[in-house]
């Protein structure tokens, strides 16, 4: 069994900092060190808060003395910091509204002051109007606490707002509790964008030109034209024929006139003239490109002509010869200066250092974007892209064209209906998926409340909080939900709201439907998890959606919604393919769970009988074994083996979904598509270079996850729809290059035995026949894999 671990290791944090510390000192780019001083910040903060014992790592409430709803500063992996997302500076907005408040006794930052200006007459009927024209932003969760406490008091709700009050009062002084002022009322439909107009907008007024474009104009407009002045002036010292390269077996002499000869009336002039102009450009500029090395033709005649003041007099034979040297390079690279050949590269070389700069273009795109209201997305992109009108910049030639990659940007702010999206490709994974349904859910969460405005207020708090990121939570505890907020809470919400339910359940369907379909290759990740729980809760559905557990984390045991689910897998899938693959057990294997009198959790518990759940964690390490489960050797392969059991005997919400959904024939219909897709995923990962064992280990196991979504979409039809799918992966299989076909035939075999009525061993072998079942996980080098890339013994895996 995994070793309990009921504390964070401060292992991560540290390693954490030092690979924020060594980006801050190495990084070339000072906005990029800037940005990895600040993490390291964060990370000191983090290490700072264990050590003193200010910060419980791991706890629903990791800051001391702060209750649950606060929302904390999160760092990557769920560690707090220590600070409060909504300890914020008061913007213009507030100092304005802060002018209108009474100093008062005992008041202790301007924050609490305008704080408890807002509970007054006047901030109350401030906040009231906000409510009903709607034109305010709640962008942290903690911005509509006061709002709420307005429309209590406007509807006489007095006991509710002397509760909310009173658990608000001791955050006053540190606290934003009312919203940030918009200009306009933001209405939201049933369409979704990844990104609003004006955040696409600020992304693009970021782009800086790069350090290689910078450095070739400054050569093409500044350098080139002062080293051709550079080289005339030298030229017209040689006496005789202008000095060239002449080939002599393997290497080039120099042949023709000697420089420093003759000395035209107006040279020295001249000279004077292109030194001001070099100290002028060396000033405003750097040298760049093969002119700013030693060694460079331009730097050594630049430097001679220094040391020249009236004649060569200062110059040394040694001197001379390279002038000579310098000239017949350049004169042989590019030719004489005013000759066809030079004037005709300069030309080309004037002609791209004078395109329009791709940073500009990206400002009046940026412009056109915020247009568009704030909080909204663009219909499409051809609204954006049309050529650039005389009016839109001063620098830009009128008619210049968008470049289509600057306009692929604003692909992330076109909002539409979620299946327009993915049929686009703009919605590219079920990750993304989960960073726009809250945008969906909101709007079904908020029709149970009859309140116009609080149903505006409830859908930008739900979005807010969603935005909060998760704490790292160790035995067991869940992540803070949004009715523990204090001031959603207290919003009434309709005794009656049937046709908010099936608004829920119609969605849920309809997402999960659009994740399965569109994504068929990838597990529903644990955001989008959260959500289908949400709309599965609001549509009164008991739905055992269970979540991907991180490895390093892992208690060991699971709860009782596992058992749940995997009794539910088993009854559905009995003599599938999905069960003969996986060797799944009969649901009689999986004890009921139902309380009586005598045999509650409890009462097991505490006379030593285990659990339901006890007996699934038992289950699921026996069944790792099959990947070498032993924690003495890897704890977090061992733990991961034991979770791909998990999601293994559960399908991982594939089952629980379609069964409570119904779904299934909807599935059925598309299944072959599906598992054919999900086995090219599959297939395009093996013929991958390995670059790294860590990156080679974990497209391993997307790879196995992938596989086993395949799988069980096959299971939904008939044997000979299955051999049609297989047909489709034997062909592609033998398209892969030799290494990929030798490494995961095994993998093609065993499936092929199983589809043909085998059975595969307990060590995963297949029984009379060739190949072995596939899994992501292994504890001390996976058989997939060659040496370099995992396959050895002392493999780690990843997590």
């Amino acid at each position: 069994m995994a070793e309990d671990r009921t504390e964070a290791s401060g292992a991560y944090p540290m390693g954490q900092l030092a690979r924020a510390l060594a980006q801050a000192m190495s990084n070339p780019d000072a906005d990029a060190r800037a940005r990895a001083e600040a993490k390291a910040d964060r990370w000191r903060q983090v290490l700072h808060g264990m050590v003193n014992g200010s910060l419980a790592v791991g706890s629903r409430t990791p800051v001391a003395d702060t209750p649950a709803w606060v929302t904390l500063e999160v760092v990557h992996g769920g560690f707090a910091t220590g600070n409060l997302a909504a300890e914020l500076p008061l913007e213009s907005n507030e100092m304005e509204l802060l002018e209108q408040a009474p100093v008062g006794t005992g008041v202790t930052s301007p924050r609490e002051r305008l704080n408890l200006w807002y509970l007054t007459d006047d901030g109350l009927a401030y906040l009231s109007e906000l409510l009903t024209n709607g034109r305010y932003r709640v962008e942290l969760p903690e911005d509509g606490a006061l709002l709420v406490v307005a429309w209590l008091l406007e509807h006489d709700r007095h006991e509710e707002v002397l509760d909310l009050t009173a658990e608000l009062r001791p955050w006053m002084h540190r606290l934003r509790l009312a919203p940030v002022r918009a200009d306009a009322f933001e209405d939201v439909g049933a369409t979704v964008r990844l990104r609003s107009a004006h955040e696409v907008a600020a992304h693009l007024r970021e782009r800086e030109q790069p350090d290689q474009i910078a450095r070739m104009k400054a050569t093409i407009l500044t350098w080139n034209p002062l080293f051709d002045d550079l080289v005339r002036l030298w030229a017209d010292t040689v006496e005789g024929p202008l000095p060239s390269l002449k080939p002599q077996g393997d290497e080039h002499i120099v042949v023709g006139g000697w420089p420093c000869q003759l000395w035209p009336g107006d040279w020295q002039d001249r000279r004077a003239t292109w030194l001001e102009s070099h100290r002028t450009a060396t000033r405003d500029n750097e040298l760049v490109g093969k002119n700013h090395h030693p060694k460079a033709n331009y730097v050594r005649l630049a430097s001679l002509l220094e040391r020249c003041p009236t004649d060569s007099s200062d110059l040394s034979p040694r001197d001379v010869g390279w002038i000579r040297r310098c000239l017949a390079n350049t004169f042989s690279s590019t030719g004489i200066p005013g000759s066809a050949e030079r004037e005709e590269l300069r030309r080309h070389q004037l002609a791209n250092a004078n395109q329009p700069d791709h940073v500009d273009i990206a400002q009046v795109l940026a412009d056109r974007l915020e247009r568009f209201p704030p909080a909204r997305g663009i219909p499409s992109t051809e609204v954006v892209d049309d050529p650039i009108q005389d009016e839109e910049s001063s620098h830009l030639p009128p008619g210049t064209e968008i470049p289509r990659y600057l306009v692929t940007k604003t692909r992330r702010a076109v909002e539409a209906p979620i299946r327009d999206l993915i049929d686009e490709g703009i919605i590219t994974s079920s990750e993304v998926l989960a960073t726009v349904l809250p945008q969906v859910t909101s709007q079904v969460m908020a029709e149970n409340i009859e309140s116009r405005e609080l149903r505006e207020l409830y859908r930008q708090l739900y979005g807010a909080f969603r935005r909060r990121r998760s704490l790292l939570l160790l035995d067991y505890q869940h992540q803070v939900q949004i009715d523990e907020l204090p001031w959603v809470a207290a919003i009434p919400m309709r005794p009656d709201a049937r046709e908010a339910a099936d608004a829920a359940r119609a969605t849920l369907e309809q997402v999960t439907v659009l994740a399965l379909t569109g994504f068929p290759q990838s597990i529903l990740p644990n955001p989008l998890v959260s959500e289908l729980s949400t709309l599965a809760k609001r549509a009164d559905l008991e739905v055992p959606l269970v979540e991907e557990v991180a490895a390093d984390i892992f208690m060991g045991s699971f709860t009782k919604k596992w058992v749940a689910a995997a009794r539910l897998a088993s009854t559905r899938l009995s003599g599938s393919l999905y069960a003969r693959y996986y060797d799944l057990p009969n649901a009689t294997a999986w004890p009921d769970d139902s309380p009586t009198r005598r045999t509650t959790a409890w009462f097991r518990r505490k006379h030593d009988r285990p659990t339901p759940a006890d007996h699934f964690a038992a289950r699921c390490r026996e069944r790792a074994e099959e990947a070498g489960f032993d924690p003495k050797r890897s704890w977090i392969a061992s733990n991961g083996a034991v979770i791909e059991q998990s999601q293994i005997l559960t399908t991982h919400n594939l089952a629980v979904l379609t069964d409570a959904l119904g779904i299934e024939p909807r599935l059925r219909e598309h299944a072959v598509d599906l598992a054919c897709r999900s086995f090219t995923w599959v297939l395009d990962q093996m013929s991958l270079p390995f670059v790294n064992a860590r990156a080679s280990l974990q497209t391993t196991k997307n790879a196995a996850y992938a596989w086993r979504q395949a799988i069980y979409f096959l299971s939904l039809v008939d044997e000979p729809e299955q051999r049609r799918a297989w047909e489709h992966l034997s062909q592609r299989f033998d398209g892969l290059p030799e290494g990929a076909r030798q490494r995961f035939l095994p993998a093609v075999l065993g499936l092929g035995h199983v589809l043909h009525g085998g059975r595969f061993s307990p060590r995963g072998v297949a029984i009379d026949g060739e190949g072995r079942r596939f899994l992501g996980w292994s504890v001390g080098g996976h058989w997939l894999l060659p040496e370099r890339a995992g396959g050895r013994e002392e493999a780690t895996q990843p997590w």
